[in-house]
């Protein structure tokens, strides 16, 4: 059994709790988690094609595999964030 390493922090981004758990194995939280009850909505999320440079797809995938992601998941949330910084300086 692993050794409690403290109470969960509270977080101010997406960005801070990615940080944390990158560093923290959620094992060492178990205690502190609770049953979620959710429905997915199969109309929520749409796919589309955009042509994407082969080296950087490659780019994309490792990185998402190193940090335990699919390689959409990493996309969506870069995509996120520099459209966030983009449109913070408009």
């Amino acid at each position: 059994m692993s050794e409690d390493k403290g109470r969960i922090p509270e977080f101010s981004s997406y960005e801070e709790m990615a940080d944390f758990w990158d560093t923290h194995s959620l094992a060492d939280y178990w205690d502190q988690t609770e049953p979620a009850e959710f429905e997915i909505d199969p109309n929520a999320r749409r796919r589309y094609l955009v042509a994407v440079d082969r080296e950087l797809l490659a780019r994309a995938q490792r990185m998402a595999l190193a940090r335990g992601l699919s390689t959409e998941s990493l996309v969506n949330l870069l995509l996120e964030q520099r459209l966030t910084q983009l449109e913070a300086t408009v």
